[in-house]
C-alpha cells in the first residue's frame, strides 16, 4: 500500500497542477513535483492509465513533421495507444503502427519522392492537362506493402485507423479493418490529379476533403486523451504554382472550418512550424522532422501535466480523504 507520505506528495502535486490552491512553490519544487508525478504515471500499466490517441493530420510534405513528433514521444517515454491519420498522416501512422522503427521511417523520408509514391512528373502533368487522364497513386500502395508487408489492420502492433472520402457520396470512410496498404493509398489520393481508388464499389480519395483531423475517430476507438499533430500551411506564405499545389491548397481552404471544429475536440495540439513549406516539397523532409521535434519538445511540460492530471486527477478526492483521516 501507498505510504501516507507518498499519498500526501501525490495529493499536493495534483493540487498544484490543477491550480486550486494559493500555495506557491518555487520553480525548482514544481519541477520536482512534476517529475515525481510523471514517474507515477509512467509506472502505471496500460489498464491503469488513460488511453492516449494520436491524431496525425494531412498536409503533404509538411506531414513529415509527424516523424519528429513521434521521435520525441518515444525518447520521452510518452505512450501512444492508438493512431488515427488522414492523407500523409495515414502514411506515417501506418508505418509507425506496423512497428517500423522510427529511424527507418526517418531514413525512408529522406529518400522519398513523388516518383516513389505516384507517377507524378512533368511528363505526366502534360498528359493530365492535354489528354485529361488522371495520374495513378498505385506506387504508394506498393511502397507501403513493401515496407510493412501485406498486413491487415488487426495485425498491426498499435491500433490504427485512417480516413478517406467517397467521391460519389461525399461520405467519410473510416478504415479499421481489411488490408492496410490500399486504405492508406485511398486516404492520400488527391482528387483532380490522381485516379480515385476503387474499393468495394466506392471511389475513394484524400480524406482531407471531409476530415483532415479526425479527432472523433480517435474518440470512437476509445482514446481518453486526444493529442493532435496539426501541420496546416499558412496560405499567406504559399504561392501554389502547379496543379497539385493548387488543388491541395483548395482542399485545405475548404476544410479549414472543419479543422477548427476538430481542434476543439483535442486535449492538446502540437503545431510544428511548417507553414511555409509547400505540399510538394518532399525534399525538405529533414526540415519538417526537425520542426516536429522542436514543437513537441517545447510542449513537454504541458504534455506531462495533461497526462498526469488525466491519470491522477480522479485520485484527488480519495487521496485527500485518506490523508485527512490520519
Amino acid at each position: 500500500m501507498m505510504s501516507a507520505l507518498r499519498q500526501l506528495g501525490i495529493f499536493l502535486g495534483c493540487v498544484w497542477l490543477i491550480g486550486t490552491t494559493s500555495w506557491s512553490a518555487s520553480p525548482f519544487t514544481e519541477d520536482l513535483l512534476l517529475d515525481q508525478l510523471w514517474s507515477e504515471f509512467q509506472a502505471k500499466s496500460v489498464k491503469e492509465r488513460p488511453k492516449i490517441g494520436l491524431v496525425l493530420g494531412g498536409g503533404g510534405a509538411r506531414g513529415l513533421a509527424h516523424i519528429g513528433v513521434l521521435k520525441v514521444f518515444q525518447e520521452e517515454g510518452i505512450p501512444v495507444d492508438l493512431v488515427v491519420g488522414t492523407s500523409v498522416g495515414a502514411l506515417i501512422g501506418a508505418l509507425y503502427s506496423a512497428g517500423v522503427p522510427l529511424w527507418k521511417i526517418e531514413a525512408l523520408a529522406q529518400d522519398i519522392g513523388w516518383q516513389h509514391l505516384t507517377d507524378y512528373s512533368r511528363t505526366s502533368l502534360v498528359r493530365l492537362l492535354v489528354a485529361q487522364r488522371l495520374l495513378s497513386s498505385e506506387r504508394m500502395e506498393q511502397y507501403i506493402a513493401r515496407t510493412i508487408g501485406e498486413k491487415r489492420f488487426d495485425e498491426l502492433m498499435i491500433p490504427f485507423a485512417c480516413v478517406a472520402a467517397d467521391l460519389k457520396t461525399g461520405e467519410k470512410i473510416i478504415f479499421r479493418e481489411g488490408p492496410v496498404a490500399p486504405a492508406v493509398r485511398a486516404s492520400a489520393t488527391i482528387p483532380g490529379v490522381f485516379e480515385p481508388v476503387e474499393y468495394r464499389h466506392r471511389f475513394l480519395v484524400d480524406g482531407g476533403i471531409v476530415d483532415n483531423l479526425p479527432t472523433d475517430v480517435a474518440a470512437l476507438l476509445g482514446a481518453d486523451i486526444i493529442v493532435v499533430a496539426a501541420v496546416q500551411g499558412d496560405f499567406t506564405q504559399n504561392q501554389p504554382a502547379t496543379v497539385l499545389e493548387v488543388i491541395h491548397q483548395a482542399i485545405s481552404i475548404q476544410g479549414e472550418q472543419i479543422v477548427r471544429q476538430k481542434l476543439q475536440q483535442a486535449d492538446l495540439v502540437i503545431r510544428p512550424q511548417v507553414g511555409s513549406i509547400n505540399v510538394t516539397e518532399l525534399w525538405r523532409g529533414r526540415e519538417c522532422i526537425t520542426a516536429g521535434i522542436l514543437a513537441t519538445r517545447s510542449m513537454l511540460p504541458e504534455i506531462r501535466r495533461l497526462l498526469v492530471l488525466k491519470s491522477l486527477g480522479p485520485m484527488l478526492l480519495s487521496v485527500h480523504s485518506t490523508v485527512a483521516s490520519r
